[in-house]
């Protein structure tokens, strides 16, 4: 059986009691390692689960899942998730090769914490949010701003808006790739205020005002665990904020956003009576 384990957002520990059974008996275990990373490394792992772990990269994952797979019908796969096993389409795709293989390989995934339900955090209704959409490092010839209609989408309809930040981990240097030379660039992670920014610059272009610099949101960073962070204010204030080191996601608020909501966020707030005010003038009773 393919074991599907969600690892939740932090360290070793907050995989559940199941799941560390399941990984101390299994054959192979596997740590899928670039959809989103944990925030200790792979020795923290294996000294605390009592087994080596296989890190599981894109290519291995997409082009050489037969690997994983192989005497899967026999014997039992751990592969491992960071946060919650779905909360990707790669662990989709995964377990429905193991519904077309020959014999097919039977399945079991466990569920953890993820993001989508983490940010709940902020104190921001997780029922008020539309779709989630992703923010992909922007480069000199590629600045794609499909987020942007999206983002309006949920604006329209007064919805909170989870965006998901770009990482790079083992990613090809293409220009040593085209001089014949194999050679990984060194891990990236998209911070809080690298998104704002970005948002703030499709905005200027679009003008529609979906990201404008008056918007309020959230930027959370490294949440689940001991030094998680949380901060508010408008774009133009979270585009210059710091919040340590990775991992960040970014809620752009929608305008629905319930007095409640407002009370619990306020207290993240960059500039509190800037805040307030933001919101009284622009989402206070839209709800």
């Amino acid at each position: 059986m393919l074991y599907i384990i969600g690892l939740g957002l932090a360290d070793e520990r907050d995989v559940s009691v199941k799941g560390l059974e399941i990984i101390r008996k299994a054959s192979r275990v596997y740590l899928e390692a670039y959809t989103a990373v944990l925030l200790v490394n792979q020795q923290q792992l294996e000294a605390y689960y009592g087994r080596p772990v296989i890190i599981a990269d894109r290519e291995m994952v997409e082009s050489h899942s037969d690997s994983i797979l192989a005497s899967a019908d026999t014997h039992d796969i751990a592969f491992l998730v960071v946060g919650d096993p779905f909360s990707a389409t790669t662990h989709t795709d995964l377990a429905l090769r193991c519904r077309q293989h020959d014999p097919p390989i039977p399945t079991r995934t466990l569920p953890n914490a993820s993001i989508l339900t983490a940010v709940g955090a902020t104190g921001l209704s997780l029922y008020t949010f539309g779709q989630t959409v992703s923010m992909v490092f922007f480069t000199e010839s590629w600045r794609p701003a499909s987020f942007y209609d999206r983002v309006g989408e949920n604006a329209g309809l007064g919805l909170h808006t989870l965006v998901l930040l770009d990482i790079k981990v083992k990613e090809p240097d293409l220009e040593a790739m085209a001089r014949g030379r194999v050679v990984y660039e060194a891990p990236r992670f998209m911070s809080v205020a690298q998104c704002a920014g970005q948002m703030l610059e499709v905005e200027a272009e679009r003008g529609q005002g979906v990201c404008g610099r008056e918007r309020l949101a959230v930027g959370v960073a490294r949440l689940g665990s001991e030094d998680e962070r949380i901060v508010a204010g408008t774009l133009e204030e979270l585009a210059g904020a710091d919040l340590g080191p990775p991992l960040h996601s970014l809620v752009l608020c929608g305008k629905k956003m319930h007095e409640m909501e407002w009370e619990y966020v306020r207290e993240f707030a960059v500039d509190r009576e800037k805040f307030d005010r933001v919101w009284k003038a622009e989402y206070k009773g839209q709800g």
